[in-house]
């Protein structure tokens, strides 16, 4: 069975990039299942979920032991979005034809199955754009002019320099 991504991500996905966010904030660190649902306000079943289908992912490591706990297996800046999405909801695609073929009826004479495959991959391409640690900037909105009208971007920026 194919399972495709549509365009709202799951709640688990949501969760998952919190989760995660919570780990590149303090990278350096091991951290309990524990103290990542304290940070996060989740529910400590649902961390647990996560941490383990974000461990078989490879994008969180395990420690076993008194001191054992989880961190990122890489740091923030070299895990994007993509990545997490693709660990919690599978391949990213809009159309089950936009990655695999053989499944869709009408396959063999659709007059679309191109443009979804060249939208799919825009939006894997700006999923994978982001990376963990850009998630743990403050954002600042930017007005852009697209086909005549303001429509607001969200830009990561990194916060101003501390007055001394």
């Amino acid at each position: 069975m194919i399972v495709t991504l549509m365009f709202k991500l799951g709640k688990l996905t949501d969760y998952g990039t919190v989760l995660m966010t919570a780990l590149a904030l303090d990278a350096g660190r091991v951290q309990t299942s524990q103290e990542l649902a304290a940070s996060t306000r989740l529910a400590p079943p649902t961390v647990a979920k996560l941490l383990k289908l974000l461990g078989k992912a490879g994008l969180v490591e395990s420690t076993r032991g008194a001191h054992g706990g989880y961190r990122l297996a890489r740091e923030p800046a070299r895990i994007t979005v993509a990545d997490i999405v693709a660990a919690l909801e599978g391949p990213i695609a809009l159309t089950q034809c936009s990655v695999h073929q053989g499944g869709c009826g009408i396959e063999s004479h659709c007059g679309v199955r191109a443009n979804w495959r060249v939208i799919n991959d825009a939006i894997r391409s700006a999923l994978d754009a982001v990376t963990l640690a850009q998630m743990c900037l403050p954002l600042r909105k930017t007005p852009v002019a697209v086909r005549d009208r303001d429509i607001p971007i969200i830009r990561f920026s990194p916060p101003p320099p501390a007055r001394g």
